[in-house]
């Protein structure tokens, strides 16, 4: 009987513990597609790939792919010439952030959720 008491309790704190790490659990605000009226697009997946096409300072169309990484609110994306930290913030449904062209140029991005 004390050993049926001791399974019981233990499977009550495992279940408590379980719930709170499920419950703590809260998706990425950024996952979708992100984009503005100039053409600028940025799509982020839930796996941590992302797909963008950016307008550059020499208004050329381009496309990326990759991965992202999120720590609080800088984002890394790793792309085929290197990687681009950028601050972001979400206020309103608009994500604002910088992406630095193939020329160095910080491109000022205010894309709106698709």
């Amino acid at each position: 009987m004390k050993n049926l008491k001791s399974s019981f309790w233990a499977f009550v704190i495992v279940s408590i513990f379980a719930g709170l790490f499920v419950s703590c659990y809260q998706p990425s605000p950024l996952y979708g597609a992100w984009s503005d009226n100039s053409g600028n697009k940025i799509s982020f997946a839930d796996d941590g790939s992302y797909s963008a096409t950016i307008i550059d300072s020499n208004q050329s169309k381009h496309t990326y792919s990759g991965s992202y990484a999120v720590i609080e609110n800088v984002i890394t994306f790793s792309k085929d010439d290197g990687s681009i930290n950028s601050e972001w913030d979400i206020r309103g449904g608009m994500l604002y952030l910088t992406w630095f062209d193939s020329y160095g140029e910080a491109i000022r991005l205010t894309l709106y959720h698709n």
